[in-house]
C-alpha cells in the first residue's frame, strides 16, 4: 500500500447532507417495529450505514483507497476471501496445489460461480484481469505494485520489456488456473483476496469501454452483493444480495444502504435517532458515549510514525539523536488524551495482533516486546551525546504533516514534546495539503514527517520491506546491509522455512530499533457506536475495512 490514502479522505471539507425526519405520530414506535420485521415477524435483513465519502472508483485495478476497496470487495470475489481470525476462506477457488519449489500454484475453480449476467466465472477471466492489471496502458497503481516481483514477468511486462502473454498466469481449460511466481512468495495466498487479483469478464469490460465501472449499470458482480443506485458522483447507494452468487445461502443480509456523511456529530445524531446502525466517534465524542453498551473499540493494524530523513539534516544522520527523538515522546498521553479513539501505543515496527510464530503461536509483538519506549532521562543523555558528536549546542528541526485538524493537533503535540524534553531543540511545523505532502515525501524534501502505513497483505514482509535500502517507500536515506540481508532472505532462501523466516523478521526488527529510521508513535483504532442487532461483521486488517458476507441482523431482547 502506498501512503495511507484514507488520510486523503479526512482532508476533504464537510458535505452538507439532508435527511428526511421520521414521521411523528402516536404510533411511531409500533410503526418502527413493523418496519424492522418481515411478514413472519423476523428481523429484516437490512442495514443503514454511513460512508465518509463517495466511492472514487469501482474498477478493481484503479482503486487505491479504503472506500473503493470496500465496495469492490463486497461485490466481487477473487480466488479466496478473508474470513474471521484472518483465516482464508474459499472463493472462486475450491482449493489449490503448490509445487515443491513454491513457484507453481494450481487453483481448482468451482464450476457454479456466476457473473451477475449469468456467465460462468472461468480461469480465462483471471488471466484477462491479471494481464490488465500490469498492462502499462491500464495505468493501475496497485497492479504493478502488488504483482511486481511476485507474478512471473509482471514487472518486465509493466515496463514494456516483455509481451503480455509472458505473464505467469495461464488457463488450463475453463476451471483450472495455473500461476507461476517470480520466486517463492509465502504471502501469495493472502494476496489473492485483494481486488487487484479479482477476475474480470473480458467481453463485458470491452463492451463498456471508458464507461466501465463508472456506474452500477456498467458493472458485473460475482461476489455476495450487487452495487445498486450508484454513479461516480452518488452520495447514496445500496448493496443488495446477489442471487447468482455461488454461496448465496451463507449470505443473510438482503440490503445495505449507504449515505455519505462527513460530520461526526451529524453521524451520531443519525445513529441516536435510529436512522443508521453504526457511526464512528471522533476523540471529542468518545467520552460522551464510552459507558454505553453499544460503544465498541476495534483495534486496527495501521501504524503511524515519524519518518527521519537522514539526508536533510546532520542531526538526523546521527544515531544517538534519532534514538533520543524516539524516546522523548509520551505516547501514552498521545493515544489516551489527544487521539482518544481506540488507538494504542506503538513501540515497534510491526503491529499487535498481526503475525504469530508458526510453531508456538506466540504473537510477533509479544515476542519482541516494546523496543522503543518513553524515557526522558535516557533521551536527554543520548541527545547530549549526539550534540557533542555533531559539534552543536542547538538544533532546529522541521516536522512535515498534512493540514487536517488532527494532523495539525498531532504536529503541535509532537513539537511540544520534543522541544520541551530535549534541551537545545527547537521544532518548526510545516503543514500542507495531503497531495503536496506525498510529493515532498517522494522527493525526500523534508526533515521529519508524520506518516502512516497499513498492510497490503497478511505477512510481516509488508512492514519490513519498507526500510530496505532500495525500498520504494523508504525515502529516509536509511541503509543497513545486515538488515537488508535478513529481510531479503525471507523471500529468498528462507521463503519455504516458516520458523527461520519468522525469526529473521524478529532479528530485523531489533536492528530497526537500534538504528531508528523512523519513530513509532501509535497503532490506529476505531471507536464506534454499533447497533446490538448487528452480528457477524468482520473487521479486516487490509483491503475492505468490513466483510459483510457472513453478517446478519438478529432480534433484540
Amino acid at each position: 500500500m502506498k501512503l495511507l490514502k484514507s488520510n486523503l479522505l479526512i482532508t476533504i471539507g464537510l458535505l452538507l447532507f439532508a435527511f428526511l425526519s421520521a414521521c411523528s405520530s402516536g404510533n411511531s414506535e409500533s410503526a418502527a417495529n413493523e418496519d424492522s420485521t418481515d411478514k413472519n415477524g423476523d428481523p429484516k435483513q437490512e442495514l443503514s450505514l454511513l460512508s465518509k465519502d463517495t466511492i472514487p472508483t469501482m474498477d478493481p485495478h484503479m482503486g487505491t483507497d479504503v472506500i473503493s476497496f470496500q465496495f469492490i470487495g463486497e461485490s466481487r470475489e477473487g480466488l479466496y476471501r478473508l474470513g474471521d481470525n484472518l483465516d482464508l476462506k474459499p472463493g472462486i477457488a475450491k482449493d489449490h496445489q503448490v509445487s515443491e519449489d513454491g513457484l507453481t500454484w494450481t487453483f481448482n475453480l468451482r464450476e457454479d460461480a456466476k457473473w451477475s449476467n449469468g456467465d460462468s466465472v472461468t480461469a480465462h477471466d483471471f488471466v484477462y484481469a491479471w494481464q490488465r492489471a500490469v498492462n502499462p496502458e491500464t495505468g493501475s497503481e496497485y497492479g504493478p505494485y502488488m504483482m511486481g516481483g511476485v507474478i512471473k514477468n509482471a514487472t518486465a511486462i509493466n515496463k514494456g520489456e516483455k509481451d503480455m502473454e509472458d505473464l505467469g498466469v495461464k488457463a488450463d481449460g475453463d476451471f483450472t488456473l495455473v500461476v507461476t511466481l517470480e520466486k517463492p512468495t509465502p504471502y501469495f495466498e493472502s494476496l489473492t483476496t485483494r481486488s487487484t487479483f479479482m477476475p474480470l469478464n473480458q467481453k463485458f469490460v470491452e463492451e463498456q469501454g471508458d464507461k466501465f465501472a463508472t456506474s452500477a449499470d456498467t458493472l458485473l458482480s460475482n461476489g455476495p452483493f450487487l452495487l445498486k443506485d450508484w454513479e461516480s458522483t452518488s452520495s447514496s447507494w445500496n448493496l443488495v444480495k446477489n442471487p447468482n452468487y455461488w454461496d448465496k445461502e451463507a449470505v443473510k443480509l438482503e440490503k445495505l444502504s449507504f449515505d455519505v456523511v462527513k460530520d461526526p456529530q451529524t453521524s451520531v445524531d443519525l445513529y441516536e435517532s435510529g436512522k443508521v446502525d453504526r457511526t464512528d466517534l471522533n476523540s471529542d465524542l468518545v467520552d460522551q458515549f464510552s459507558a454505553q453498551d453499544d460503544f465498541v473499540v476495534t483495534p486496527e493494524t495501521a501504524l503511524y510514525y515519524l519518518k527521519l530523513n537522514q539526508t536533510k539534516s546532520e542531526a538526523l544522520a546521527n544515531n544517538n539523536i534519532r534514538k533520543a527523538l524516539s524516546m522523548a515522546i509520551d505516547k501514552s498521553s498521545l493515544v489516551n488524551e489527544l487521539l482518544n479513539d481506540g488507538s494504542i501505543v506503538s513501540n515497534g515496527y510491526a503491529p499487535l495482533n498481526f503475525a504469530k510464530h508458526p510453531e508456538t503461536g506466540e504473537g510477533f509483538r509479544e515476542i519482541n516486546g516494546g523496543l522503543i519506549t518513553y524515557d526522558v532521562e535516557a533521551a536527554k543523555e543520548l541527545w547530549n551525546k549526539g550534540l557533542i558528536e555533531i559539534g552543536k549546542e542547538k538544533v532546529e528541526l522541521e516536522i512535515l504533516s498534512s493540514d487536517t485538524e488532527i494532523s495539525k493537533t498531532l504536529g503541535e503535540y509532537l513539537a511540544n514534546q520534543l522541544s520541551n524534553n530535549l534541551p537545545g531543540l527547537s521544532v518548526k511545523l510545516k503543514q500542507v495539503p495531503f497531495e503536496q505532502r506525498l510529493d515532498l515525501d517522494t522527493n525526500m524534501d523534508y526533515q521529519i514527517e508524520i506518516a502512516g502505513w497499513g498492510p497490503s497483505y497478511l505477512d510481516l514482509y509488508t512492514w519490513m520491506d519498507l526500510w530496505l535500502t532500495d525500498g520504494g517507500n523508504n525515502k529516509t536515506g536509511y541503509s543497513n546491509k545486515e538488515y537488508d540481508k535478513l529481510v531479503k532472505s525471507t523471500v529468498d532462501e528462507l521463503a519455504l522455512d516458516p520458523v527461520k523466516r519468522f525469526e529473521a523478521f524478529l532479528e530485523a526488527e531489533k536492528i530497526l530499533a537500534e538504528d531508528v529510521p523512523v519513530v513509532p508513535l501509535y497503532q490506529s483504532g476505531r471507536s464506534q457506536l454499533i447497533a446490538p442487532k448487528i452480528e457477524g461483521v468482520i473487521s479486516r486488517p487490509f483491503g475492505p475495512k468490513y466483510e459483510y458476507k457472513w453478517a446478519e441482523v438478529v432480534a433484540g431482547e
